[in-house]
């Protein structure tokens, strides 16, 4: 996607929270504090259809007209396939071009993956990371269904403010706990306990409505600081020696950031199931061919796999990939200009792959990284 060059810095708000935190609420504040005229859009990720349109706008008419907003529905913006997230901000950033924008994630996202996207060279520029705000409510924290779930604890550990909803009823004691908790989790994150008026139910407070109004205007302190390590690393391949002539030089195994083929990105995260998920993929030159019954066993023989696509010239032709631990297809496509595979891996402390290669003196990133290039010079074997 490639966004205007007119559009550049606008403030960016991601609102997270677990389901049922309270997120309405804080965006419908947000929104009313919006100045007359002003332009700004709002892109919500629905996992169903609950109606949150009409619920997010204030009856402020001035505000109404001045607020586009945008839904990607069906699914989580925070999962590998990044295409809806891209296509909804680039309409609403070139079609209604807003002063300022909000984004509020499912509550079942992990806004880490969220941050990393967003994190992407083409919008760095177009969009000015502002202070990350998690709601969390107490009532869920009482419980440890909730508080013991790392996809709960994800929004906390993601956020520069934590705004603390539906803490009524907490004790001293147990309002003490949560802030111990909170620490634990992500020392440097600000607290903000909401409050309501007496005579309403659902609109905050005006001292908590210029807190965040001031965070909403303060840049993201925990997005500049996971940057680095958000980043995935690229690595140049030695091409198969069955295809090296006395003019070819050998290919450095050096971290590359440009598009020479062939080369092999490499990623993980954490999974919103404590899980360890390694993701990464290849780019290849065209004229490489591939054994496809070969290529597929191998494939199929990768530890934990959990999604593999790919678009591959092997010897019964070009072949689309498309494999879950559910269904595995196949199909005959034209010839592309190179050939691409990806895979979704999830490394279990009891796998294989962990027992027979992982030593005590190693790290986990080391091990990814001799894990990658043990499936690099595999790969590679199977060119014909």
């Amino acid at each position: 996607m490639t966004i205007s060059l007119m559009i550049q810095n606008i403030p960016c708000t991601l609102v997270t929270g677990f389901l049922g935190a309270g997120k309405t609420t804080l965006i419908n504040q947000l929104l009313s504090c919006k100045p007359v005229g002003a332009r700004w859009a709002l892109l919500i990720n629905e996992f169903g259809r609950i109606g949150i349109d009409g619920s997010l706008l204030t009856t402020d008419s001035n505000v109404q007209q001045d607020i586009a907003i945008s839904e990607v529905s069906g699914g989580c913006i925070c999962c590998t396939s990044q295409l809806p997230l891209q296509i909804a901000l680039s309409r609403l950033l070139s079609e209604h071009r807003p002063q300022r924008l909000i984004i509020e994630p499912t509550g079942l996202a992990h806004p880490r993956e969220l941050l990393r996207q967003l994190s992407e060279p083409h919008w760095q520029t177009a969009l000015a990371m502002q202070a990350v705000i998690a709601v969390l409510s107490a009532v869920q924290w009482q419980n440890p269904k909730y508080r013991d779930h790392e996809g709960f604890q994800a929004h906390i550990c993601a956020a520069d403010v934590v705004v603390i909803n539906r803490h009524e009823q907490l004790s001293s004691n147990c309002q003490q706990a949560l802030q111990v908790w909170i620490a634990a989790l992500n020392p440097q994150a600000q607290l903000i306990w909401a409050e309501l008026p007496e005579e309403s139910e659902t609109v905050l407070s005006k001292s908590i409505t210029n807190k965040l109004t001031r965070q909403i205007n303060t840049p993201s302190q925990i997005l500049s600081q996971q940057t680095g390590s958000l980043s995935h690393s690229r690595i140049r391949l030695q091409p198969p020696m069955q295809l090296l002539t006395p003019k070819t030089s050998a290919i450095s195994t050096d971290i590359v950031m440009d598009e020479t083929l062939p080369y092999r990105y490499h990623d993980s995260q954490q999974g919103i199931f404590q899980q360890h998920i390694m993701i990464g993929g290849w780019r290849l030159p065209a004229e490489w061919m591939f054994d496809a019954d070969a290529l597929q066993q191998w494939l199929l023989a990768l530890p934990e796999w959990q999604r593999i696509k790919g678009v591959v010239n092997t010897s019964d032709g070009w072949l689309q990939l498309n494999f879950t631990p559910d269904s595995l297809s196949t199909a005959t496509t034209t010839a592309q200009v190179d050939s691409r595979l990806e895979i979704i891996l999830l490394s279990t402390e009891g796998s294989d792959i962990d027992v027979e290669k992982t030593t005590k003196d190693k790290t986990q990133s080391q091990q990814s990284q001799e894990n990658w290039a043990i499936w690099d010079d595999e790969l590679m074997a199977l060119v014909l």
